[in-house]
């Protein structure tokens, strides 16, 4: 049977890639508005509740009175924006650490954010098992390619080519900051550090550990292994052996829906590096999204994918 689907923000970045991995999927109907009519709510209203699932590709303002337009019980929303991520009644949307009975299950998701993605895959599973401890004022460094800011910054990097490095969220109140709190279940909020580099698409996202001084904390070949654990039989998340010498982000990255999780050492075990890499519009924002719709609709998870 096949399900209809209406992408709300369909023209932005990462509506425009999350069609691109439905494209040509035999499951899937796109319920589509032309470009005099996406912006009209009557139209819209009449989308959004005709479809069986709904993403959200807008602003956060807009993706709440989306969800407020929607005057059915049979629609199910999965939410790109960061309105609803640690909203009650809604589903966190990372299956390989909320579960994915919880996920397909769900009526209202809410998608993870790019760099929330990188941070909690690391922390989650230890901080879980005791391995961390969650009363700890953990920071995280991260750079990201400009998409992840929409329309405006991929404007502004490709017509300012001189741009070498973007540092922002000096105020310490990212809007990601509840989120990674809320989901790894930490006492304090993180120090979340996180900068922009002439990089189309891709993310590095660090947690660094100064281990000795840290109570109850594991040894990194410890939390190596029970990452490893966490993830095992994942299509999606692979945690890599750590290589000596350096860890490259390129420019010409392609697209992939893949999260790597990768935990490098002090040779004294007193410090450690935990960093993830991920493609912010993959599993950082559009491949997240459709590996929800996946489970949601009762599918492999990994159909339509890049891996």
């Amino acid at each position: 049977m096949t399900a209809s689907v209406f992408i709300d923000g369909a023209v932005g970045t990462t509506g425009l890639e999350i069609a691109e991995r439905l494209a040509g999927r035999s499951e899937f109907a796109l319920i589509t508005l032309d470009e005099a009519r996406r912006k009209d709510d009557a139209a819209r209203a009449e989308a959004l509740n005709d479809a069986d699932f709904v993403i959200l590709c807008l602003p956060d303002d807009a993706a709440r009175d989306a969800v407020a337009m929607i005057r059915n019980d049979k629609t199910r929303v999965i939410d790109a924006s960061s309105a609803h991520r640690t909203a009650i009644g809604w589903t966190y949307g990372f299956p390989e650490v909320i579960g994915r009975e919880a996920v397909a299950s769900a009526r209202r998701v809410s998608n993870p954010g790019c760099y929330p993605t990188g941070f909690i895959g690391l922390l989650a599973p230890l901080v879980s098992a005791g391995l961390l401890p969650k009363d700890w004022p953990y920071i995280c460094h991260a750079v990201s390619g400009y998409s992840g800011g929409g329309k405006a910054m991929i404007a502004r990097f490709e017509d300012d080519t001189d741009i070498a490095y973007r540092a922002y969220g000096l105020a310490m109140d990212h809007k990601h900051v509840p989120e990674m709190q809320r989901h790894v279940g930490l006492a304090h909020a993180p120090l979340f550090a996180p900068a922009v580099v002439p990089a189309h698409r891709g993310m590095l996202v660090e947690v660094p550990l100064q281990l000795a001084a840290m109570p109850l904390a594991a040894a990194p070949d410890a939390m190596l292994a029970s990452l490893t654990e966490a993830y095992r039989g994942s299509p999606i998340v692979r945690v890599l052996e750590a290589e000596e010498g350096e860890l490259l982000l390129r420019g010409s990255m392609e697209p992939v829906d893949t999260l790597e999780l990768m935990v490098f050492g002090a040779r004294d075990g007193s410090q450690a590096r935990l960093i993830a890499r991920l493609d912010n519009l993959g599993k950082g924002a559009s491949g997240a999204a459709v590996q929800n719709l996946n489970l949601m609709a009762g599918l492999d998870e990994t159909a339509g994918l890049r891996l």
